[in-house]
Protein backbone atom coordinates (compact mmCIF):
# COMPACT_ATOMS: atom_id res chain seq x y z
CA UNK A 1 0.00 0.00 0.00
CA UNK A 2 1.33 3.28 -0.85
CA UNK A 3 2.29 5.58 2.18
CA UNK A 4 -0.16 9.20 1.79
CA UNK A 5 2.20 12.00 1.19
CA UNK A 6 1.22 13.83 3.84
CA UNK A 7 2.06 10.95 6.38
CA UNK A 8 5.28 10.56 4.37
CA UNK A 9 6.25 14.37 4.81
CA UNK A 10 5.92 14.48 8.84
CA UNK A 11 7.95 11.14 8.80
CA UNK A 12 10.84 12.81 6.63
CA UNK A 13 10.30 15.86 8.90
CA UNK A 14 10.44 13.93 12.13
CA UNK A 15 13.13 11.70 10.77
CA UNK A 16 15.41 15.26 10.21
CA UNK A 17 14.71 16.43 13.92
CA UNK A 18 15.80 13.27 15.17
CA UNK A 19 19.20 13.83 13.13
CA UNK A 20 19.41 17.28 13.45
CA UNK A 21 22.33 18.19 15.78
CA UNK A 22 21.15 19.88 18.86
CA UNK A 23 23.88 23.39 18.97
CA UNK A 24 21.02 25.22 20.79
CA UNK A 25 19.14 24.85 23.79
CA UNK A 26 16.64 26.95 26.15
CA UNK A 27 14.62 24.42 27.97
CA UNK A 28 15.76 24.21 31.57
CA UNK A 29 15.06 20.13 31.62
CA UNK A 30 18.06 18.09 30.44
CA UNK A 31 17.05 14.99 28.15
CA UNK A 32 20.38 13.40 26.90
CA UNK A 33 20.82 10.95 24.53
CA UNK A 34 21.11 7.18 25.57
CA UNK A 35 24.45 6.62 26.46
CA UNK A 36 25.80 10.15 26.98
CA UNK A 37 28.88 10.39 28.75
CA UNK A 38 29.06 12.52 31.31
CA UNK A 39 31.95 11.25 32.70
CA UNK A 40 34.13 12.52 29.92
CA UNK A 41 36.83 13.13 31.46
CA UNK A 42 38.22 9.38 33.17
CA UNK A 43 39.75 8.76 29.39
CA UNK A 44 42.46 11.57 29.63
CA UNK A 45 45.95 11.27 29.86
CA UNK A 46 47.05 11.75 33.55
CA UNK A 47 49.76 14.03 32.30
CA UNK A 48 47.96 15.85 29.97
CA UNK A 49 47.90 19.26 30.90
CA UNK A 50 44.84 21.44 31.55
CA UNK A 51 46.11 24.25 29.21
CA UNK A 52 46.52 22.10 26.54
CA UNK A 53 42.96 20.92 26.91
CA UNK A 54 39.65 21.54 24.63
CA UNK A 55 37.15 22.48 27.27
CA UNK A 56 33.55 23.16 26.57
CA UNK A 57 32.43 26.20 28.96
CA UNK A 58 29.68 28.89 29.75
CA UNK A 59 29.50 32.25 29.72
CA UNK A 60 27.72 34.41 32.45
CA UNK A 61 27.00 30.72 33.88
CA UNK A 62 24.73 31.78 36.62
CA UNK A 63 23.07 34.11 34.40
CA UNK A 64 19.26 32.01 34.52
CA UNK A 65 16.87 34.98 35.35
CA UNK A 66 16.51 38.55 34.56
CA UNK A 67 14.71 37.98 30.99
CA UNK A 68 16.14 38.34 27.19
CA UNK A 69 18.40 41.16 27.61
CA UNK A 70 19.94 39.05 30.84
CA UNK A 71 19.41 35.83 30.74
CA UNK A 72 22.35 33.61 28.89
CA UNK A 73 21.84 30.46 29.90
CA UNK A 74 18.76 27.71 30.56
CA UNK A 75 20.38 24.58 32.15
CA UNK A 76 21.03 24.98 36.00
CA UNK A 77 24.56 24.39 37.30
CA UNK A 78 23.55 20.59 38.11
CA UNK A 79 22.51 19.64 34.56
CA UNK A 80 25.23 21.79 33.21
CA UNK A 81 27.62 19.84 34.52
CA UNK A 82 26.07 16.63 33.37
CA UNK A 83 25.78 17.80 30.13
CA UNK A 84 29.12 18.12 29.84
CA UNK A 85 30.43 21.83 31.13
CA UNK A 86 33.58 22.14 33.14
CA UNK A 87 34.12 26.00 32.72
CA UNK A 88 32.25 28.38 34.92
CA UNK A 89 32.29 31.70 35.25
CA UNK A 90 31.00 33.41 38.13
CA UNK A 91 29.85 37.00 38.46
CA UNK A 92 30.39 37.61 42.32
CA UNK A 93 29.41 40.28 44.52
CA UNK A 94 31.07 40.87 48.13
CA UNK A 95 27.85 41.42 49.39
CA UNK A 96 27.38 37.92 50.70
CA UNK A 97 29.65 36.51 47.61
CA UNK A 98 25.74 36.65 45.51
CA UNK A 99 25.78 35.98 42.37
CA UNK A 100 24.84 38.54 39.92
CA UNK A 101 24.25 39.62 35.82
CA UNK A 102 25.22 43.03 36.15
CA UNK A 103 22.82 44.71 38.93
CA UNK A 104 20.41 41.51 38.59
CA UNK A 105 20.52 39.47 41.49
CA UNK A 106 20.68 35.28 40.39
CA UNK A 107 19.25 33.80 43.48
CA UNK A 108 21.83 31.65 44.83
CA UNK A 109 25.49 32.69 46.29
CA UNK A 110 29.04 31.25 45.53
CA UNK A 111 28.90 28.89 48.25
CA UNK A 112 25.67 27.11 47.04
CA UNK A 113 27.59 27.01 42.95
CA UNK A 114 30.53 25.16 44.86
CA UNK A 115 28.24 22.63 47.09
CA UNK A 116 26.82 21.67 43.70
CA UNK A 117 29.86 21.36 41.80
CA UNK A 118 31.47 19.38 45.13
CA UNK A 119 28.70 16.74 45.05
CA UNK A 120 28.83 16.63 40.92
CA UNK A 121 32.28 15.55 41.68
CA UNK A 122 31.99 12.93 44.37
CA UNK A 123 29.95 10.83 42.45
CA UNK A 124 32.37 12.09 39.08
CA UNK A 125 35.62 11.83 40.70
CA UNK A 126 37.74 11.46 37.54
CA UNK A 127 36.16 15.14 36.31
CA UNK A 128 37.73 18.40 37.28
CA UNK A 129 36.04 21.92 37.14
CA UNK A 130 37.23 25.41 36.37
CA UNK A 131 35.79 27.68 38.11
CA UNK A 132 36.23 31.90 37.36
CA UNK A 133 35.12 34.29 40.46
CA UNK A 134 35.03 37.60 39.02
CA UNK A 135 34.03 40.16 41.38
CA UNK A 136 31.29 42.39 40.29
CA UNK A 137 29.00 45.05 41.49
CA UNK A 138 28.94 46.12 45.18
CA UNK A 139 31.82 45.93 47.36
CA UNK A 140 34.29 44.20 44.56
CA UNK A 141 37.11 44.78 46.97
CA UNK A 142 36.02 42.57 49.10
CA UNK A 143 35.28 39.21 47.18
CA UNK A 144 38.66 37.62 47.13
CA UNK A 145 39.10 38.04 51.02
CA UNK A 146 35.83 35.85 51.67
CA UNK A 147 36.46 33.36 48.87
CA UNK A 148 39.78 32.99 50.49
CA UNK A 149 37.99 32.61 54.57
CA UNK A 150 35.65 30.28 52.83
CA UNK A 151 38.14 28.13 51.11
CA UNK A 152 40.36 28.03 54.05
CA UNK A 153 41.72 24.40 54.45
CA UNK A 154 39.90 22.91 51.49
CA UNK A 155 42.26 20.21 49.63
CA UNK A 156 39.41 19.83 47.28
CA UNK A 157 40.40 23.46 45.05
CA UNK A 158 43.44 24.24 43.40
CA UNK A 159 44.65 28.01 44.16
CA UNK A 160 47.96 27.51 42.77
CA UNK A 161 49.04 30.33 39.71
CA UNK A 162 51.13 27.30 37.91
CA UNK A 163 49.05 25.15 35.24
CA UNK A 164 48.46 21.57 36.50
CA UNK A 165 48.58 18.22 35.27
CA UNK A 166 44.33 16.26 34.88
CA UNK A 167 45.79 13.69 37.07
CA UNK A 168 46.68 16.42 39.86
CA UNK A 169 43.05 17.57 40.12
CA UNK A 170 40.33 15.14 39.24
CA UNK A 171 37.82 15.74 41.56
CA UNK A 172 39.23 18.93 42.75
CA UNK A 173 37.85 22.44 41.50
CA UNK A 174 40.38 24.71 39.62
CA UNK A 175 40.59 28.19 40.29
CA UNK A 176 41.32 30.22 37.56
CA UNK A 177 42.53 33.79 37.93
CA UNK A 178 41.87 37.16 36.18
CA UNK A 179 42.46 40.85 36.88
CA UNK A 180 40.97 41.55 40.49
CA UNK A 181 40.58 37.89 41.85
CA UNK A 182 43.94 36.48 42.41
CA UNK A 183 43.59 32.55 43.17
CA UNK A 184 44.37 29.88 40.62
CA UNK A 185 45.50 29.65 36.79
CA UNK A 186 46.44 32.86 35.22
CA UNK A 187 44.02 33.27 32.25
CA UNK A 188 44.65 34.70 28.87
CA UNK A 189 41.46 35.66 27.05
CA UNK A 190 41.44 36.42 23.62
CA UNK A 191 39.21 38.47 23.34
CA UNK A 192 39.21 42.19 23.33
CA UNK A 193 37.29 44.94 24.90
CA UNK A 194 34.20 45.28 23.71
CA UNK A 195 34.18 42.45 21.66
CA UNK A 196 31.00 41.15 23.08
CA UNK A 197 28.83 43.65 21.50
CA UNK A 198 27.35 41.85 18.48
CA UNK A 199 25.13 44.37 15.59
CA UNK A 200 26.87 41.74 13.17
CA UNK A 201 26.90 38.20 13.49
CA UNK A 202 29.20 38.20 10.36
CA UNK A 203 31.98 40.05 11.95
CA UNK A 204 30.92 38.27 14.98
CA UNK A 205 31.97 34.84 13.43
CA UNK A 206 35.28 36.28 12.02
CA UNK A 207 36.03 37.57 15.66
CA UNK A 208 35.73 34.48 16.78
CA UNK A 209 37.99 32.41 14.50
CA UNK A 210 40.73 34.84 15.09
CA UNK A 211 40.04 34.62 18.72
CA UNK A 212 40.39 30.64 18.30
CA UNK A 213 43.58 31.14 16.33
CA UNK A 214 44.72 32.88 19.15
CA UNK A 215 43.31 30.12 21.02
CA UNK A 216 45.00 27.59 19.32
CA UNK A 217 48.62 29.38 19.33
CA UNK A 218 48.99 29.35 22.85
CA UNK A 219 47.76 25.85 23.93
CA UNK A 220 50.11 24.36 21.68
CA UNK A 221 52.96 25.64 24.12
CA UNK A 222 50.44 24.73 26.81
CA UNK A 223 52.03 27.46 29.15
CA UNK A 224 48.72 29.42 29.30
CA UNK A 225 44.87 28.68 29.92
CA UNK A 226 43.12 30.24 26.96
CA UNK A 227 39.49 32.01 27.26
CA UNK A 228 37.54 32.55 24.11
CA UNK A 229 34.16 33.58 24.04
CA UNK A 230 30.68 32.96 21.43
CA UNK A 231 28.92 34.95 23.28
CA UNK A 232 27.73 38.53 22.84
CA UNK A 233 24.61 41.31 22.80
CA UNK A 234 24.15 44.54 21.20
CA UNK A 235 23.07 46.36 24.46
CA UNK A 236 26.36 48.94 24.93
CA UNK A 237 26.39 50.05 21.43
CA UNK A 238 24.90 53.58 21.04
CA UNK A 239 23.06 52.60 17.88
CA UNK A 240 19.53 52.36 16.64
CA UNK A 241 20.57 48.44 16.71
CA UNK A 242 21.10 48.68 20.60
CA UNK A 243 18.15 46.13 21.20
CA UNK A 244 19.12 43.80 17.75
CA UNK A 245 20.46 41.00 19.68
CA UNK A 246 19.98 40.05 23.11
CA UNK A 247 22.38 36.52 24.49
CA UNK A 248 19.76 34.38 23.54
CA UNK A 249 19.14 35.70 20.02
CA UNK A 250 22.45 35.89 19.17
CA UNK A 251 22.96 32.33 20.69
CA UNK A 252 20.48 30.88 18.27
CA UNK A 253 22.58 32.25 15.49
CA UNK A 254 25.95 31.23 16.21
CA UNK A 255 25.72 28.18 18.21
CA UNK A 256 25.38 26.73 14.46
CA UNK A 257 27.44 27.98 12.67
CA UNK A 258 30.38 27.29 15.56
CA UNK A 259 29.41 23.78 15.30
CA UNK A 260 30.26 23.77 11.94
CA UNK A 261 33.45 25.89 12.20
CA UNK A 262 34.31 23.37 14.87
CA UNK A 263 33.83 20.36 12.67
CA UNK A 264 36.18 21.81 10.33
CA UNK A 265 38.79 22.39 12.56
CA UNK A 266 38.54 19.04 13.72
CA UNK A 267 39.44 17.55 10.07
CA UNK A 268 42.73 19.33 10.37
CA UNK A 269 45.83 16.97 11.12
CA UNK A 270 46.82 17.43 13.74
CA UNK A 271 43.80 18.42 15.48
CA UNK A 272 44.09 21.49 17.37
CA UNK A 273 43.61 22.52 20.96
CA UNK A 274 41.75 25.80 22.20
CA UNK A 275 41.31 26.29 25.82
CA UNK A 276 38.09 26.94 27.07
CA UNK A 277 35.33 28.18 24.87
CA UNK A 278 32.39 29.84 26.83
CA UNK A 279 29.04 29.56 25.23
CA UNK A 280 25.59 31.04 25.65
CA UNK A 281 22.99 28.02 25.40
CA UNK A 282 24.95 25.53 24.26
CA UNK A 283 23.19 22.50 23.17
CA UNK A 284 24.55 19.19 23.80
CA UNK A 285 25.72 18.24 20.64
CA UNK A 286 27.73 21.39 20.54
CA UNK A 287 28.91 20.53 23.61
CA UNK A 288 30.20 17.21 22.37
CA UNK A 289 32.19 18.77 19.41
CA UNK A 290 34.03 20.96 21.89
CA UNK A 291 34.92 17.65 23.73
CA UNK A 292 36.13 15.89 20.87
CA UNK A 293 39.13 17.49 20.37
CA UNK A 294 40.37 15.96 23.62
CA UNK A 295 40.36 12.22 22.11
CA UNK A 296 43.07 10.61 20.28
CA UNK A 297 41.87 9.62 16.69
Amino acid sequence: MAVPVKILCILMLLLHKSTHPQVFNDEDTLNLPANYAVGWMETLDDEKLISTMTIPGTHDSIALHGGLLAKCQAWSPENQLKAGIRYFDLRVSGLGLIIMHGPIYQFTTLPRVLKIIRAFLDDFSKETVLVRVKPVFLMTEKVQNLVENMIKNATDIWVKPSVPRIGEVRGKIVFVQKDSFKLGIMLSETDKEKDYIVTDVKVKEEKIKKHLEVAADQCRTGTALSLSYSSGTSLGKLSMKIFHFWPKKLAKRINPWLYKHLEKEFEKNPKPCFGIIAMDFPGFDLIQKVIKFNRPT
